[in-house]
This record gives structure tokens, sequence and C-alpha cells, in this order.
């Protein structure tokens, strides 16, 4: 009985997985325009010529979401120096956005995708209890606009070294 339930589930997963497209390493970056915590209108085009980190999150002020933007924001100054910008994702609100920016200090921008659109662009939408939800994945995009590295399913305690890492080695090749 255990190994039916597990193989069910199992099997759940894969085909929810398999259902959404990630783009992949050298692909153009799909199209990014939405409304931020700021009130305005942020567009991926705004940053040509830069790295972005554009990382997807399930909801604002809960724990994992909260880590992983205090662990984004702790090491801006770094990201900073490597010409980099942070653009967070989820399908919260832009007022939920500037609530949650303001509680924890963020000084970089979240993205209210509250139809779920980009997210389902970018292959990172899971179901939560009836609701779509922007699931925890993160793209580098380089200067020329392509996906240059993808982290699916990432864990928020280390996921900031881990990209700081990867955008490193980017840079030297």
């Amino acid at each position: 009985m255990k190994t039916t339930i597990a193989t069910t589930i199992f099997l759940a997963a894969a085909s929810f997985t398999m259902a959404q497209t990630t783009p992949q390493v050298g692909a153009v970056a799909p199209a990014v325009t939405l409304p931020s915590n700021d009130g305005r209108q942020v567009s991926l085009n705004d940053y040509k010529g830069k790295w972005v980190v554009l990382y997807f999150y399930p909801k604002d002020f809960t724990s994992g979401c909260t880590l992983e933007a205090q662990n984004f924001q702790r090491d801006l100054a770094k990201y900073q120096n490597a010409s980099a910008i942070i653009l967070g994702v989820s399908v919260d609100n832009a007022e939920s956005h500037k609530n949650f920016c303001a509680k924890e200090g963020l000084n970089f921008k979240l993205l209210a995708d509250t139809d779920a659109k980009v997210s389902e662009a970018y292959g990172s939408v899971k179901d939560y209890d009836g609701k779509k939800m922007s699931a925890r994945n993160t793209f580098i995009i380089s200067p020329e606009g392509k996906i240059a590295k993808v982290f699916t399913g990432v864990k928020p305690q280390t996921h900031s070294e881990e990209v700081l890492q990867a955008l490193a080695e980017l840079k030297k090749s």
C-alpha cells in the first residue's frame, strides 16, 4: 500500500513538472513586464546590458521566502559589485510586496505576477490548495538577455551564496 501511494505521488509530481517548460540555458529570456513594490512597471528590457537574478518565490511574509529575501538583501552589495540586479517575483500583489519590503528592509524590486503568466513562462508555477503560486526557482539572465543559469527547487538558506558563486563563474567565461 505504501509503495502504491508513493508511486502515485511520484507520478503526479513528475507529470506536473513535465507539464511546465523551464527556459533552458542559452535561450532568450521570456519577456517580463510587471508592477513592482514601488508601484511602477518594471521590464526585463530595462536591464539589458546587466546581469539579472530573477528569482521566483511562493509568498511574502512566509518563513522560507523571508529568509531567502533577507539573504539576497544581506548580499546586495556583492550583487551590485558584480553589476547584477535582483528581481523577485511572486503572485502576491504590489501592495503586499511594498509591505514585505518595508517590514524586511529590502532594497531590491519585487514584482507582482498576480495572474502567474510570467511564472508560467518560466516554468515556475506550483499549485497549492487550488491556487497558483510561484515555485522557488531562479534564473540568471546574461547582459544579452539570455538564460545563463537555471536553479530549480532551491534551498532558501544557502541560495544567495549559490547564486553569487554561479554569477562569478559565468562572468569569468
